[in-house]
């Protein structure tokens, strides 16, 4: 579904949150512009009604014959009512002159009047003014002037406090349009931005999600078999340059992985294939034709050699295997390192005396936390190769202590030491620097590689350091308790 796209969804959620800042926007601008010219038309008919109160407390007045001063002869209309007083009920109205040039109808726009008396009878009107206003002495107060619109007009009245009732209004049929205009004007920027912002937002969207096809692309070629290819990471900087880098880096260590089982698995068929080359051999040569009881007696022990070798070699492969799924049922218990170590060299110095090897030992005391019989298996493995690939009348030194947080083992020889290059890889299974030799010794080539499953399982690392023809150093590091 086209909506479950991330890139949609992302232009759903942008879009979404556009409109809504556009509306509240356009809403917010078009009432501010409305309040403001409606702000302005009631002041303009509350001014008018300022002059329209006025007109009424002062009464109808003549002007002063020509010639005449307005200050001499005699006051038509009422007099001048004092403070506190109230004119009588009018009966005719007339505006001031402030007034009649306020209610002009030469000015525009035009404005119109409506006045009621005390008893609701009109007193007097504009002659612009319509035809259907009603009387709205039940709406006004003498408080604050009362304010409506009615179609296209906008009207404002007040109750003085002797009850008449006045009304000012003019339309408001300009001021609509503009607002209209002003509405679709509004309305039109904000479809302008809404398609720039979602032209963007698609535009973003799609840089966004690009690096994301590209990956699930190289993920694709990768999972159909071509473990060397990797995903292109420009900017590393970025999450996304994050993740492909770190995927990249998962993928080089699957590929690692997948040679290393290809090359286990054609080492251990090589392996395999030598003793059962001999079985083979052995087994069609004696049945070829009669033996005497010698010859038999000599194929059966070549057979039984091949087999012992195939045996030992499918246990190191079983014990691998064990170590590697996490499986392997250990007993954690505390244990002395110098202990196992003192242990293991009893087994190995009578061997050590017959090749006229030298062995010196220093121990201290180094408590550590794990299978010792494992640990032990670690030392002897250790000790063998000091054995093996030393020289004659050569020397064997191991050291127990503990540094910092780690319990130490250090066994070293004066023997023909590793090379430069086969230092890497004297860990790795069936890795072997001297094919011939340890072939011919009936060696799997597994030895350090168990040792450092085992030392890695318990938390502890597996070092060495050599210089051909020098000598080598395993230096074996397990947490102390």
């Amino acid at each position: 579904m086209i909506f479950r796209s991330i890139r949609w969804q992302l232009q759903l959620w942008h879009g979404l949150i556009l409109v809504c800042v556009l509306m509240g926007f356009g809403v917010t601008a078009y009432q501010l512009e409305r309040a403001t010219r409606f702000r302005q038309i009631d002041q303009e008919l509350d001014e008018r009604l300022t002059d329209l109160h006025r007109s009424l407390r002062e009464g109808p007045r003549d002007r002063p014959p020509p010639g005449e001063s307005s200050g001499r002869g005699p006051r038509r209309g009422p007099p001048p009512s004092r403070r506190g007083e109230f004119p009588p009920r009018p009966d005719t109205f007339q505006l001031n002159p402030g007034a009649a040039i306020l209610f002009s109808t030469n000015r525009q726009p035009a404005f119109y009047f409506i006045v009621w008396s005390r008893d609701g009878s009109e007193v007097s009107r504009s002659a612009s003014a319509p035809g259907n206003i009603p009387n709205v002495s039940s709406l006004a107060t003498n408080l604050a002037p009362v304010r409506r619109t009615r179609g296209e007009l906008r009207e404002a009245f007040i109750m003085t406090p002797p009850g008449e009732v006045l009304l000012a209004g003019r339309s408001i049929a300009g001021e609509l349009t503009t607002l209209n205009r002003f509405a679709g004007a509004l309305l039109g920027v904000g479809l302008a931005v809404l398609t720039v912002g979602l032209l963007g937002g698609w535009f973003l969207a799609s840089r966004v999600i690009q690096p994301i096809e590209a990956i699930s692309a190289t993920a694709g070629r990768i999972a159909a078999g071509n473990l060397s290819e990797r995903i292109r990471t420009e900017d590393t900087e970025s999450e996304l340059g994050k993740l492909g880098a770190v995927l990249n880096d998962t993928f080089a260590r699957l590929d690692a992985s997948f040679e290393q089982h290809r090359q286990f698995t054609a080492d251990a068929s090589h392996e395999l294939r030598t003793p059962l080359t001999v079985l083979l051999s052995q087994t069609q040569m004696i049945l070829a034709r009669e033996r005497s009881p010698q010859e038999y007696r000599e194929t059966l022990e070549t057979c039984q050699r091949a087999a012992q070798r195939m045996r030992r070699l499918i246990e190191s492969l079983l014990e691998l295997a064990r170590l590697d799924s996490g499986h392997e049922p250990q007993c954690r218990e505390a244990f002395d390192l110098a202990s196992v170590v003192r242990e293991a060299m009893e087994l190995i110095t009578p061997l050590a005396t017959e090749q006229d090897l030298k062995v010196q030992a220093t121990f201290s005391p180094a408590p550590s936390f794990g299978d010792a019989s494992r640990i032990s298996q670690v030392v002897t493995n250790l000790l063998s190769n000091a054995l093996h690939y030393n020289r004659a009348q050569g020397e064997i030194r191991v050291t127990v202590c503990h540094e910092d947080k780690w319990a130490v083992l250090e066994v070293a020889d004066t023997g023909i030491g590793i090379s430069s290059d086969d230092l890497p890889h004297v860990f790795k299974r069936f890795y072997r620097a001297d094919k011939a030799r340890t072939y011919a010794e009936g060696r799997t080539g597994l030895g350090l590689a168990i040792s450092y499953a085992i030392v890695t399982a318990h938390g502890g690392r597996l070092e060495v350091s050599s210089k051909a023809g020098q000598g080598t150093l395993f230096t074996v590091r397990l947490p102390l308790v």
